[in-house]
């Protein structure tokens, strides 16, 4: 074993003048540059994934509480949400927080134009870190507690389809039991998530001006969303809180209703989770070409280095031998071609996640730039399944040196 790494390592040198030769040089290049692209296409594919999944989970959060009725009608029915639910929701190690907020249609009207819109009630209470950070102008609302703030926040869609800016008014007109309720706004801040299913009509006030055009109660709302830690766990906690709480009804007699961001946006999931099939694609393929390139480098130079496998050969060393030396050699190429191609590969996703260099269609992806995410686990993962292969496909080639005649060779030298 000894002896047919030194000479594997004289190989891979150029002997006495320290030179790589190209079949070398190609090898390697071929494994960095497969390398470097898996590492790109999984680091892109996962921040795509997490950051569109992010700002739907968002809007609606990971899990809903809603009255049955209101999958069954149009008009908004209220829960009554009890101390006993929150504090059993919070007692679960899965989530991370809990709101309460009332979801009511309108239509805001300025001077000269007029849009419908979604208007999100919510209280002080509630984790509005995701609306914080898309924040382009102005403030979140400031929610008092005496009365109902009229502050609103817009984005940035609605604002420009009514001329809006912070510290200007627009009026917004409801329609409850053939009635039409007036409420006047003052905007204080805008915001732009480049999610345009919700920008186009979502907006958030203090949900106590919508519990008083609804004319109800300080414990009805008309969701009681939940955030969870791990989306992982999506599927188990909504499995089980539908079956804790199936059959239950609220102190007003209505059925609650349980469903998961899954259940909201599929379309959207289903089209998140095809990128896997891209990722597996992109990887098979790189693998199969840093594979081939590798394979081909170490044939060449199985052929380059004949005399001297005929000359091994004379002197006494087995074919066993033979082919642990160049299987030593690959296994340099290979790691050589992964040091290089992690190199590349984490340097370009350093670029862009530092620097956004490459940007994207906003209306079309949902983001402005193309996104990055380091998952480690993911790229340790995906480094040790390479050499796993990569050193499976280069035992190929190895099997010619049995083939290989001494005294042919040497008299042909």
């Amino acid at each position: 074993m000894k002896i047919a790494a030194y000479i594997a390592k004289k190989v891979h040198l150029g002997g006495s003048e320290k030179k790589s030769t190209p079949a070398v040089k190609i090898a390697t290049i071929g494994v960095a540059l497969g390398v470097a692209t898996m590492i790109v296409a999984l680091a892109i594919v996962v921040g795509f994934k997490n950051q569109v999944s992010e700002k739907a989970i968002g809007f609606s959060s990971h899990v809903r509480i809603t009255g049955i009725t209101d999958q069954l009608t149009t008009n908004s029915t209220p829960i009554a949400v009890s101390d006993s639910i929150c504090n059993s929701l919070n007692s679960s190690t899965e989530v991370l927080s809990i709101g309460k907020c009332v979801e009511q249609s309108a239509v805001l009207k300025t001077d000269n134009d007029f849009c419908g819109i979604i208007l999100k009630g919510i209280d002080k209470e509630y984790d509005n870190a995701f609306f914080r950070e898309a924040l382009v102008d102005g403030n979140m609302p400031v929610f008092s507690d005496s009365l109902p703030s009229k502050n609103i926040l817009l984005s940035s869609r609605i604002a420009s389809k009514l001329q809006l800016n912070v510290g200007g008014s627009v009026l917004c007109y409801f329609i409850k039991d053939d009635k039409v309720k007036v409420r006047k706004f003052n905007v204080s801040g805008i915001y732009n998530t480049n999610f345009a299913e919700y920008d186009t009509y979502y907006a958030l006030c203090d949900l106590r001006v919508l519990q008083s055009v609804n004319n109800w109660n300080a414990d009805q709302y008309t969701t009681l969303e939940i955030k969870l830690k791990d989306f992982d766990n999506l599927q188990n906690f909504t499995s089980d809180l539908r079956y804790s709480i199936i059959g239950d009804t609220d102190a007003y007699g209505v059925s609650y209703f349980v469903e998961s961001a899954l259940d909201i946006n599929p379309q959207l999931f289903n089209w998140l989770e095809l990128l896997d099939m891209n990722v597996w694609i992109i990887i098979v393929l790189m693998s199969l070409v840093a594979g081939f390139t590798i394979i081909s480098g170490v044939l060449i130079i199985i052929l380059e280095k004949t005399a001297m496998i005929g000359t091994l050969k004379a002197l006494g060393a087995t074919d066993k031998t033979i082919r642990q030396t160049f299987l030593h050699l690959s296994s340099y190429l290979i790691a050589k071609g992964l040091i290089w191609g992690n190199i590349v590969g984490l340097g370009l996703c350093a670029i862009q996640y530092y620097f956004g260099v490459l940007k994207l269609d906003a209306e079309t992806y949902y983001i402005s730039e193309v996104p990055i995410e380091f998952n480690w686990w993911l790229l340790i993962l995906l480094n040790i399944g390479s050499i796993l292969i990569l050193l499976v496909m280069v035992t190929i080639p190895t099997y010619i040196i049995s083939k290989i005649k001494p005294a042919e060779t040497i008299r042909f030298e």
